[in-house]
Parts: structure tokens; sequence; C-alpha cells
């Protein structure tokens, strides 16, 4: 009997309550990263007389850094945004706290301490970035409802693109799945792909998150969807480009280079008024001026500028197919992807390889994390024989190296290492957690990533800085010298990371204002305050003279940016090179001929030589006297093929350079 009155009690509460304190609906995104599931959004929503109003609550885990976020979207009956509440972090190094509240004409906007208002355009909906779906979820039905515009204005600021551009039909449990594509431009750097189902519910978006890794969300349902769908967004991203009328003619046709100083980066220096001939994709000829210019040939005129072979990236993540036109643009001809999602790059690299995009030459190293919290990717081995297997399915896939990730078992890297060079392939990567530099090269390890795994081998001052005078850093030194140890030390991604926000961040970045906005605003508060900038600048330093006394010992540097800016974070690494007092030709190699020797390909490409592939860069300047030079480049040619910065800039929304 007192069970029966309970049940009768509270189903007179439950029956009393507003309808609008109970949530209508509610649904769920699965977060992703390399693949891996990380957490997950959940959003509900509660009906009220004149509004809607959906509760979203966002967190993942990457790399076992929580990435909590908490949003309130209110809309009225036909989805007219009211208001924006959203506050937490979207990256491991990023945060937001805005609240945009829309009255008439009105809106009250504030963003962290700053509060302003100001009047509101036609079609203006609130959105902060990539995090939550739901608000995504919710734009888009809006775009809809107001009949699809060409441009939405954004609050805070800004303004998108959304565009339908298909339709995909899956496999989903054995029976044909109908998706709808769009795109949408202006809310992060190029272009986001969303996927809805016919009603247009939201299935999935790929994006990136505000430290540019790229990150998917997923309906719950449709998660088993996520390979498919990133494999046919690396095709779509790519022809994008291919379908541009900038792109250039084929690369069978003869071009002839005159007037230009060649610069010869095995030796370091450069041949005055030189002419080359390409062919087929190859450097034909060398030769100084007066050579004969064959007939029909495409004559470019460098007279007064200094020709240098295509630059690499030794430690690139192409997150996203903008990196492609991006690199091109800078003058990057060839990266090596230091780890990614297989058929993501393995479909870019195809594109690019078979002429269906735009972008450098890419030698994929395929990334292997060990289990755990800190775990990065879905392809992870503990055992010796899920080592071997990883390491088998990379070498069937075409990749050219292994990389090892943080979390691997030092016991397993062995097993890696000994496989790799079994098939013929090279190891690099991070060190992992518990192991020592030495223990890693021990173990089988060819290259290590980051500068920082040589500081940890140093004897280290309290304010942070190496003694380099003490026997255990002229041991570290020795050890990896000894050993040949290829080292790509990405000092540029330590500069930014300990940066003080408050310091112009031009003086990193010359071009930073031609940059999209979108990335300017992540850039602009990458960093930390004065206090932790000073604090950490003497371990800068100590890195900066790390690549010099590493470089004098003989070890083999190559110039990786472990991303950055888009490109010109290879000329600020050089630029940190030549601060540490490398000479600029020192510092050249390292960004050429260097790489595609520890990569096996010196005989292919790395330097203008006859019968190597026909990459090159033609500059304002003199690189071997002002290394910044690199900052002016004029033209690009790769694989044969002429390409305009200009054009590749505007293609991914950077704006005309300074320097033009």
């Amino acid at each position: 009997m007192k069970n029966l009155l309970s049940f009768i009690f509270l189903s007179f509460v439950f029956l009393s309550a507003k309808a609008q304190d109970l949530p209508a609906d509610s649904g769920t995104f699965l977060l992703h990263k390399f693949e891996q599931h990380i957490g997950k959004e959940t959003y509900k929503v509660y009906n009220y007389k004149d509004s809607k109003k959906y509760v979203v609550d966002f967190k993942f885990v990457d790399r076992g850094s929580p990435v909590p976020l908490k949003a309130t979207l209110k809309v009225n009956p036909v989805a007219d945004p009211l208001e924006l509440v959203i506050k937490g972090s979207t990256s491991r190094f990023s945060t937001v706290d805005d609240s945009i509240k829309i009255k008439g004409n009105r809106a009250t906007i504030r963003v962290n301490d700053s509060t302003y208002t100001q009047s509101v355009l036609p079609n203006t909906f609130p959105v902060t970035g990539y995090s939550p779906a739901t608000v995504q979820m919710i734009l888009l039905k809006y775009w809809n409802n107001k009949k699809q515009p060409a441009t939405i204005n954004t609050l805070p600021f800004g303004a998108l693109h959304i565009k339908k551009t298909g339709t995909d039909v899956l496999t989903f449990n054995g029976k044909p799945l109908s998706l709808i594509r769009y795109t949408i431009s202006g809310l992060i750097w190029g272009n986001e792909l969303l996927w809805t189902d016919n009603t247009g519910k939201l299935i999935c978006i790929l994006t990136i998150d505000a430290e540019g890794d790229k990150t998917e969300m997923m309906s719950e349902p449709y998660e088993a969807l996520l390979p498919e769908l990133i494999k046919r967004a690396a095709g779509y991203g790519m022809e994008v480009f291919a379908k541009s009328t900038a792109l250039p003619a084929s690369a069978n046709k003869i071009v002839a280079i005159t007037g230009g100083s060649i610069v010869d980066v095995e030796r370091g220096i450069a041949i005055p008024n030189g002419v080359i001939i390409l062919q087929n994709g190859l450097f034909t000829k060398i030769s100084k001026a007066g050579t004969a210019i064959p007939k029909g040939a495409e004559i470019i005129n460098a007279a007064g500028k200094t020709i240098l072979p295509g630059l690499w990236d030794m430690h690139a993540h192409f997150e996203q197919t903008e990196w492609g036109p991006a690199y091109l643009a800078a003058g990057v001809t060839t990266v090596r992807d230091c780890g990614n999602e297989l058929g993501f790059i393995d479909a870019i690299q195809k594109a690019i390889d078979s002429g269906k995009g735009i972008g450098p030459k890419i030698i994929m190293a395929g990334i292997i994390d060990g289990k755990g919290p800190m775990a990065l990717g879905i392809i992870q081995a503990d055992t010796k024989e899920d080592a071997i297997k990883a390491v088998d399915t990379y070498k069937a896939r075409g990749f050219g190296q292994i990389k090892i990730y943080s979390s691997m078992k030092p016991a397993i890297v062995k097993a890696v290492c000994d496989e790799a060079h079994k098939l013929g392939l090279t190891v690099t990567g991070h060190i992992p957690n518990g192991m020592s530099l030495r223990a890693g090269v021990d173990s089988g390890m060819n290259m290590v990533n980051h500068v920082q795994y040589v500081y940890s081998m140093m004897k280290r001052n309290k304010d942070r800085s190496v003694n380099f005078d003490d026997s255990i850093s002229k041991a570290a030194i020795k050890f990896l010298a000894d050993r040949k140890v290829v080292i790509d030390p990405t000092v540029g991604v330590y500069e930014l990371a300990y940066r003080n926000v408050k310091d112009d961040i031009t003086a990193l970045e010359p071009n930073f204002n031609t940059l999209p906005p979108t990335m300017q605003t992540v850039f602009k508060n990458m960093g930390g305050d004065a206090e932790t900038a000073a604090r950490f600048k003497p371990m800068i330093e100590s890195m900066r003279q790390i690549v010099k006394r590493l470089y004098d010992a003989g070890v083999p540097i190559v110039a990786g940016t472990d991303m950055g800016f888009p490109g010109f974070s290879v000329d600020r690494e050089l630029e940190i090179y030549v601060g540490a007092g490398l000479t600029p030709a020192q510092a050249l190699k390292t960004a050429t001929i260097t790489p595609a020797q520890v990569m096996g390909m010196d005989k292919q490409t790395g330097s203008i030589s006859t019968g190597k592939n026909a990459d090159l860069i033609i500059v304002d300047g003199n690189p071997l006297s002002n290394i910044s030079a690199l900052r002016n480049v004029k033209v690009v040619i790769k694989g044969g093929k002429v390409y305009s910065p200009t054009v590749l800039h505007k293609m991914v929304g950077f704006s005309t350079r300074l320097k033009d």
C-alpha cells in the first residue's frame, strides 16, 4: 500500500510539472580525433511557448587533456536565434567564454570580459567556432528556413557560406542510405563537410578543432560510417582545386628559366645568370647564359631573382586539403606527413600524384601508438603481434616510414623497428613515455621528432637553460652524432607555444595579416602570459643552440614545423636556425638536400640537378645572404608544373601577400 501511494504521488508531481521543464528531444554526437572516439556531445531540447532551448554538454579527452564545453542556444519556433551562451574549452590550448543575446535588430555581445552592443544584419546567426555540433545543426536549419541565402552573417563577428554540394549513397545496416552533403566555409579555415539524412537530421561533421587537428562529430547511431566519409572527404576537397581554372598545363611541355641566380645547395654557392631547361617533370639541362632555348618552350625570365630547389617540411600534418595549395604557395614542394588518418592521407596522396588535386609530394609516416588514456589514433599496438600487423598494414598502403607515438610501451618499440627495417622502412617519432632517447635509438629508431627529446638529455641549469659545457650535454651530442640520428627540431612550434600573447605576432610571421581571418583568431590566442613567456625563454634559446651544436657535430638536421602557419612556418624554422648560428647555406640544406638524403631520395630530388624532379622556386632577393628572402616566392614549379603563389593562396582564403 505504501509503494502504491508513493507511485500515485510521484505520478501527480510528474503530471503537474510544466511541459517546458522536460526535454522534448535529445541527441548525442560522438566526438573523434584521428578516427579515435575521444568523447561525446549531448543535447536536450526544451520547448517553451515562444521559444525552444538547446542545452549542450560537450566534452572530449585529447591525449590525457580534458576539453569540456557547455552551451545554451535559444531560438524562436522558426529557428531564428535569440541567445547563445557558450563557455569552456575548444582544444587543449584554447578557451571560449561568449554570450550573445539578440532582441529585435540589436545584439548584446560579451566576449570574455568585453561587452558591447551592435545592430543585427539580415540573415545573422550566433556561432563561435566548430563546436558544438548542435549549434551547427540549428544553423543549417536556419539557413534552409531563410531559403538558403548566399551568406550568413555570424556573431560575434564574421560571415560564412553554406552550399549543398551533392548526395552520397552509403551502405548502412545492409541497406542503401542516402545522405545530403553540404560545405560550410568561413567557420574554420577552409571548408567543413556536413551530411544530413533526407529529413535534415545531422549525421556527420568533418572539421578541425582550435589547434588545427582534424575532428569528427558523428550522430551516435551512424558511427560505423565515419571511415568511409573521411575517405570521401579527401577526394571532395581535392576536386575543388582540380576543377579550378588556375590549374597549370601539362608538365610535358618544355619550360626554360633564364637570367636567374641558381643555388647549388649541395655546395652552398650560386651560379649567376643561369639557364634551366625542364621537360616531362625533370630537369633536362642546367647551364650558363647563352644556351640555346628549344623551340616552343615557355620562357620564364628570372633576371634579378634567385632559383632554388623546392623546400621540404619534414614534420607536416596534412590535416585538411587546404594545406596543399598553401604549402605550394610558400614554396614547399615536398612534405613528410608525420601521422594522420590512414584513409584520409592515403586518398590525399593519390589525388595529388594522379593530378586530381593540388599539393606537394607527400611522404607518409604511419603513426602507431600504444593503448592508454593518452593514446592517439586507432592504430595501436601493445603486443609484438599487433606491432608487426600495424607496420605491415602501412607498408602495404605505400607508406615510406613508421612514426612511433608517446603511449607505446618501451618494450614494443624494438618490435616495431625490427619489422620496419625488415621491410625497408625507417622509423621516426616521439620517445615514448617512460623511455629515454638513448633507449629509443638503441631499440632501432633512426630519427626523432622534436628537439625537446634532445633537450631532455642535456644538463640543465635552474633557469631551464642548457649547460653545454657539462659532460652530460657533450655525451648526449656525441651519442647522436656517432649514430647519425636524424632530428627534426620543430623549434618554431615551441617559440609559438611559449610566446607572450601581448607581443606582436608579426615578429614571428610577417605575413600574418594575409592569413584567413579564422586562422588569425586562432594564432593570436596561442601562447601565454608575460610571466610564463619569460620563464621559458631560456629553454627556447637553448633549443635554438642545440640545433647549432648538433649541426656542427654532424648530426643530420631536417627542417620541420609540426604545422604552425601553413607553409610560412618552414621559413620561420630556417630563420631560427640562422639566428642560432647556421649560415643561410647550411640552413637551406636542412630543407632541401638533407631531407632527400635521409629519406633515400637524393638521386631523384633535393637539388637542382640534371635528371632530378623539376621542383624549384623563384624568389626575390638572395637567401644565401638573407634567409628571409625565402618569404618572397614569385614562382613555384613542382614536377614541371608552373604555379602562381598568389593564385594558390587565394584558393585557400589567404589575401594578397605583403611582398607582392
